[in-house]
């Protein structure tokens, strides 16, 4: 039987950490890095030892005056949610740990939680959808009730008016009152459960890029950016291409008379929606280089009624996110100037539920 020492036991630990852990020197020169660092950082150990920790992870000097304080007085440092940029572009959500080291080194320790905020994020979708679903079922009721019996009652005063021009405020109390009705079934969605058929998903993103084409400015490109391996998918076909619609209209709004949206369509393995975990999913992007949606919005856009537009009637993206949802799917969105992208995920196999 093979004993082993105690530095041989702390080792076999540090390398099978899921958590990352950077050793640095007085001088801030990494001394050592797990493995699970060298692939948050994209850097072997071989690469990275003797170099200076911020030439490796220049992203990482959002926490330099933490690390020399650390280095100074021996002061611990913990910070939750850092946004951490690395290299290729990409950046990371990080909590990070400091800890100081009786030889006067420091052991930095990243746990990368990006994938737990995204489910977070995901669940509070979620579960804010039915919420308001529920929310305006209640007030569905209360308002087509008096609704009804207010059209009729006009109906009734129109037929009985010998003047034409009191027959057009009558007309106007019906048309509103069609109006209303047509907001609240369109906030309301289908009554009834989608009837889903084996689909070719991108027959469904070229019909709405057909009718998008035909509503679109002449500045105003849409281009494609398919991946021709995704399979067939369940799915309520006419469904779908409404809330796709609604989305790219939304685009369409936001470029103007001048701008580019990009359809794009991925897959992606072993992914989770909410709570549920699939095999295989789909990713429609729809993507523009418009202005960007205000940051005090971004929390609130699947809400109802909200809107960035005065002429916009808030209702396109809530339909659109609970036609998604009663396909297991989910409609995400990030925003900054120039770039705006709206992600739907579908599930590529019926849940097991």
């Amino acid at each position: 039987m093979v004993k082993h020492t105690a530095d041989q036991y702390a080792g076999e630990i540090l390398e099978h950490l899921t958590r990352a852990v950077v050793r640095v020197d007085a001088q801030q020169r990494i001394m050592g890095m797990n493995p699970a660092a060298e692939t948050l950082f994209h850097s072997s150990r071989r690469q990275a030892d003797g170099e200076p920790l911020l030439r490796m992870v220049p992203g990482l000097a959002v926490i330099e005056s933490a690390i020399e304080q650390g280095l100074a007085d021996g002061s611990s440092f913990t910070e939750r949610e850092i946004r951490v940029d690395l290299a290729n572009g990409r950046s990371a959500t990080v909590d990070c740990a400091i800890t100081p080291m009786p030889d006067g080194t420091l052991l930095l320790e990243f746990e990368q939680i990006d994938r737990h905020l995204r489910i977070s994020r995901e669940n509070r979708l979620i579960a804010q959808n039915q919420a308001i679903r529920e929310l305006i079922r209640g007030l569905a009721h209360e308002i087509k009730n008096p609704l009804g019996g207010l059209r009729g009652a006009a109906q009734l005063l129109e037929s009985e008016l010998d003047d034409d021009e009191k027959k057009e405020y009558t007309g106007i109390i019906i048309s509103e009152a069609d109006r209303l009705r047509t907001l609240v079934n369109g906030l309301l969605g289908p009554d009834s459960r989608i009837e889903k058929q084996t689909t070719n998903l991108h027959e469904i993103v070229e019909r709405v890029r057909h009718l998008a084409s035909a509503e679109a400015p002449a500045g105003v490109a849409i281009v494609r950016d398919y991946d021709p391996s995704i399979p067939m998918l369940p799915a309520a076909a006419d469904q779908l291409i409404q809330a796709l619609l609604n989305l790219v209209r939304n685009a369409l709004q936001a470029v103007g008379d001048a701008g580019r949206i990009t359809l794009q369509t991925r897959t992606q393995r072993r992914f989770t929606i909410g709570d549920q975990q699939h095999r295989l999913v789909a990713r429609i992007d729809i993507i523009d280089n418009g202005p960007g949606i205000e940051p005090a919005l971004q929390d609130q856009i699947f809400y109802p009624m909200v809107t960035g537009r005065a002429e916009g009637s808030g209702i396109g993206l809530p339909i659109a996110q609970n036609l998604v949802n009663q396909h297991g799917g989910l409609i995400e969105c990030s925003s900054e100037p120039g770039c705006t992208v709206f992600t739907v995920w579908l599930p590529l196999e019926e849940s097991d539920e």
